[in-house]
């Protein structure tokens, strides 16, 4: 998506610290602490991801954090020093100028917060957790667990101290409104603010207890000081949010302990990373999981234990469900939302039922003026809807028909890339109509969606124009023409007879990739790698993600819309804070959710479609721990770094001479085999091939 423009402190705990200067260092990564692995600090410097090293819960709205000077997308930078205090929201890795950043605290020494600079001297984080000592003694200790955490303040002895809370901070100039209540060592209310981009608006309940006696005072509009009254020298704030009201939020707000919040927060951090398990190099297994880390940062869960939660319309419902809020569907549709129908398909039936809710108490294609959390966008969700029906999880799309129709008539066509991605909602729009049983809806967008043609021979057709390299050529609103000319992921078929036939087809996708006209920086072309699959040499496929998840590539394009003139040369993911290519998001795991996908040998083919093409992983064995008990093993003859190329395989003890699977094949589990080399063998995967054809019955 678009961007606008150590010391580690020693505790008496039996979890592992990670932190930016001893994550390079660990060896041997444990079957069952895959948690213990991460890299927090990744992604968290520079134009690198904007990623942050917060406490956090998977899938959870809390997010607790430092907010640097200066300023930067996720409210962190890892090389600044100066901190202006903890937020305790944010939208991880994506555009705009970021959003979240709510209720931000400061702890200060004496009488006024501005005599206070908090500067940074040590630091230590990991999945649930953060801690830093600041030079002038103060220091905190934070835990998230669910929609709980809590901060642990020590100050220096014999020094009066405070805090400082600003209810109208945000990243992103965003503050829209806010109502608190101050009485006793309580403080609650609630914060409206901008989703990212500042399209909607989406409401936070909180409660904050201090365990120490404290008086409020006014300092400015929705600005406090809060004193601690006596010589306590370590004060404990627990703080409960809630997309519901303040009476959850203040159930949430209770006092666990910092140790007990962790190691609950570690224990469930290490059953969400172990739904995969990865065997090979060490640093490379640091790697995949501090980015299958990141692809569980959201949806967020708004939904409380009794079931209450928020429309989209800001109305009070009630359900029996896990109900999920926050998205960023244009950005992480094509990798991370079916990597979530993969690892846990218990979760993302839900999800999916939350996302078909939007449809009943409003959507819009980026939010409403009345989220029950932070969100991006939802553009694709018609897409989403039918992967997941593909895949089995079922939802009441006879209710919704009329507003997913309703939907299909506003699509725009008005721009070429807008024209293409529209395309691929009216296909899928037209295949879920089918299935709904309304077949002349189905046969009016599958109409629209053949019609992709018209606009691809219009704009696509010709690659000898001079514009066809220019980011934002004929009002692209990301990207260059090259790179949205591969975007029919419905219809490969169609595209190559477009192109004029498989060999020019193979010649140009060559000549894109040679010439470096491919993207990685951003999602609209991140396919392009495996479209090879669909033609008679389906290894230069496999050679393409190998290439663009570990080894060294060039990139002349940037997630600014621009053309450097020096391009990237590096290794687009490393373990460290500036990994990714400068100016590249994340995307709420779109982009972790790419390297995932690639390092575990399989990617979507077409979203929509169950079926997965194969790779060489980045690892000798892959292991899926479905939440049902099926396991499903991907497994190697000589795996070596440089044995990039799939020369056989087989599955559950039978030959497989395709270069796919279906979802229900690795679901059912079992063991794929695969026999690698460092030469390809140009005859393997050319033999039954999956080709999206939208003639298709």
């Amino acid at each position: 998506m678009i961007k606008k423009y150590l010391v580690v402190i020693t505790v008496a705990c039996a979890i592992a610290v990670i932190s930016a200067k001893t994550a390079h260092g660990q060896s041997g990564i444990s079957a069952t602490d895959p948690a213990s692995a991460v890299n927090v600090f990744l992604g968290t410097s520079g134009d690198h991801g904007q990623l942050s090293p917060a406490a956090s819960y998977p899938f959870g709205m809390l997010s607790i954090a430092p907010q640097t000077y200066p300023n930067l997308h996720a409210g962190y930078e890892h090389n600044a020093k100066k901190v202006l205090g903890f937020t305790h929201n944010r939208f991880e890795g994506v555009g705009c100028m970021g959003s979240g950043g709510n209720i931000l605290i400061k702890p200060f020494l004496g009488d006024s917060p501005d005599e206070t600079e908090l500067l940074k001297s040590s630091e230590a984080a990991g999945p649930g957790f953060y801690r830093i000592g600041f030079e002038n003694g103060i220091s905190a200790n934070i835990a998230v667990h669910k929609n709980s955490g809590t901060e642990a303040y020590t100050f220096p002895a014999n020094n009066k101290h405070g805090f400082y809370i600003n209810l109208s901070h945000t990243l992103a100039n965003g503050f829209v409104a806010e109502e608190h209540t101050a009485n006793s060592n309580t403080l609650s209310g609630w914060v409206d603010a901008r989703t990212t981009c500042g399209a909607g608006v989406y409401r936070t309940y909180y409660s904050i207890n201090f365990n120490a006696p404290v008086k409020f005072d006014a300092d400015a509009d929705h600005k406090l000081i809060v004193r601690v009254e006596g010589a306590e020298k370590g004060v404990i704030l627990n703080i409960g949010v809630s997309s519901v009201d303040v009476a959850h939020a203040q159930a949430s707000a209770k006092n666990n302990g910092i140790k007990a919040l962790q190691t609950a927060s570690h224990t469930d951090w290490n059953k969400t990373l172990g739904t995969l398990e990865v065997s090979g190099d060490a640093e490379t297994q640091k790697l995949f999981y501090s980015l299958l880390y990141r692809t569980v940062q959201s949806p967020y869960l708004i939904s409380e234990a009794d079931g209450t939660y928020r429309g989209t319309d800001g109305s009070l419902q009630k359900t029996n469900k896990t109900v999920y809020n926050g998205w960023s569907i244009w950005d992480n549709y094509r990798t991370q939302l079916p990597l979530m129908s993969l690892l846990y398909p218990d979760k993302y039936a839900d999800m999916i039922t939350s996302i078909a809710s939007m449809y009943k108490y409003g959507k819009k294609d980026y939010a409403t003026q009345h989220e029950p959390s932070n969100t991006v966008r939802t553009e694709h969700a018609i897409v989403v809807l039918l992967d997941a029906w593909r895949k089995g999880f079922k939802f009441d799309i006879n209710r919704i028909a009329d507003s997913l129709i309703a939907e299909g008539n506003r699509l725009d066509f008005d721009k070429p890339d807008k024209a293409l991605e529209s395309s691929y909602d009216a296909w899928a729009l037209s295949r879920l109509m089918d299935i709904a049983g309304r077949k002349a809806e189905s046969a009016k967008f599958r109409a629209v969606a053949i019609k992709y043609r018209d606009y691809w021979e219009k704009d696509f057709e010709d690659i000898t124009k001079r514009d066809v390299d220019r980011m934002q050529a004929r009002g692209l609103y990301q990207g260059t023409i090259w790179q949205y000319r591969w975007f029919v992921p419905f219809d490969v078929k169609g595209l190559i007879n477009l192109v004029g036939g498989e060999q020019k087809y193979m010649e140009q996708l060559d000549y894109f990739f040679a010439n470096d006209l491919y993207n990685h920086a951003n999602e609209p072309d991140i396919q392009a790698p495996f479209m090879y699959n669909m033609t008679s040499q389906p290894w230069k496929s496999q050679k393409m993600a190998h290439k663009y998840a570990a080894d060294t590539v060039v990139q002349y394009y940037f997630n600014d819309n621009s053309r450097g003139i020096d391009p990237f040369v590096n290794r687009i993911y490393r373990n460290q804070p500036d990994t990714y290519v400068r100016t590249m998001d994340d995307d709420g795991g779109a982009m972790s959710g790419w390297y995932v996908f690639t390092a575990c040998g399989i990617m979507p083919a077409c979203v929509g479609e169950p079926v997965f093409y194969l790779n060489a992983p980045l690892f000798s064995g892959v292991k899926f721990n479905f939440p049902d008990g099926k396991k499903f093993n991907i497994t190697t003859t000589n795996f070596a770094a440089r044995n990039i190329y799939i020369t056989s395989a087989t599955l559950n003890g039978k030959q497989l001479n395709r270069n796919w699977l279906t979802y229900a094949e690795l679901r059912k589990g079992g063991t794929l085999n695969l026999t690698l080399s460092d030469k390809p063998d140009k005859n393997w995967g050319t033999q039954n091939q999956y080709i999206t054809d939208i003639n298709a019955k």
